[in-house]
């Protein structure tokens, strides 16, 4: 399915009964990373996975930045008429959940982020310097994009008025002090390190992140 946003085209796919719940994935990636996490999910949520502008099936030719991506997802939500879901987002789209959540908190009932950062700097230096050769030398936008944003401050975190999941694998390419940092500037938050995980391998193509945000949001001690 697609929405027309008016600025962009996204490509969606909703399944699932329950509380809403809006899927957002990583740079160069599309829904598909969320697949073996679906079938779990949709006994929990009303799941809405969402390609970002310039992956997927969405609009391929637009600009990019981390802000225009949650804004896209603030103006989806409003055009689907979407009560307050949660959104979790991973990597990229862990930032455009933060991102969405300082700027439209009503609009969203909790966020989930993983492997989020707040600045290039919260990338652990190898990865830094590697986005920055590829932004320099490649004119793919995404590179540029990890390159140089975002720019989220304490302040800004601290708008977020609703409850947060944050997580990151032990051996994640965000700097720990950074997830650290996201975790305790939100006033209600949950932070999450798992043992022995990268950036992506709890996530993509895995059913663990449908286990996590399951029990973090449906189970004994919910986040809402």
């Amino acid at each position: 399915m697609f929405c027309e946003t008016g600025k962009v085209r996204l490509h969606y796919e909703i399944s699932g009964k329950g509380i809403p719940l809006i899927m957002l994935h990583g740079s160069g990636e599309d829904i598909s990373i969320f697949d073996k996490a679906l079938p779990l999910l949709e006994k929990h949520f009303t799941v809405y996975r969402i390609d970002s502008r310039c992956h997927g099936e969405s609009t391929a030719e637009a600009p990019l930045h981390y802000d225009l991506i949650a804004d896209d997802v603030y103006r989806f939500i409003i055009l689907r008429e979407i009560d307050r879901p949660i959104v979790y987002g991973f990597s990229d789209g862990g930032i455009a959940a933060l991102i969405l959540a300082y700027t439209h908190p009503e609009s969203v009932r909790a966020i989930a982020a993983s492997g989020a950062n707040t600045s290039p700097k919260g990338l652990r230096w190898l990865y830094r310097f590697g986005y920055a050769k590829l932004a320099a030398f490649h004119p793919d936008p995404k590179y540029r994009m990890i390159a140089t944003e975002p720019r989220i401050t304490k302040e800004d975190l601290q708008k977020i008025n609703v409850p947060a999941l944050i997580t990151a694998g032990e051996k994640d390419m965000i700097r720990k002090e950074d997830t650290e940092f996201i975790a305790s500037s939100i006033p209600s938050s949950r932070l999450l390190i798992l043992p022995g995980e990268n950036h992506s391998s709890y996530i993509c193509g895995s059913k663990k992140i449908a286990w996590i945000l399951i029990d973090s949001f449906t189970g004994k001690d919910p986040l809402i």
